[in-house]
């Protein structure tokens, strides 16, 4: 089986493994601890966390290098 791309950039670390016998009712449950969890960070973390997604988010300083070159080729 092929590692999924993480968000996170990690690609080693400890499997975690998930019962593949799991209900449907506890495999909600885990979906909901999850989303309370991420609800949680965000309010206790929320302008810092924000900050850090809008700089990693954002375009580079310069979109479109071509625009500052000079008129005449360097050579």
């Amino acid at each position: 089986m092929k590692p999924s791309h993480q968000p996170s950039g990690l690609n080693g670390g400890l499997d975690f493994l998930i019962d593949a016998e799991w209900s449907p009712r506890q495999a909600l449950a885990v979906v909901e601890l999850l989303e309370d969890l991420i609800e949680r960070i965000t309010r206790h973390y929320q302008s810092p966390l924000f900050e850090l997604l809008r700089e990693d988010r954002a375009p580079c300083a310069n979109p479109h290098p071509l625009e500052s070159w000079p008129d005449d080729p360097p050579f």
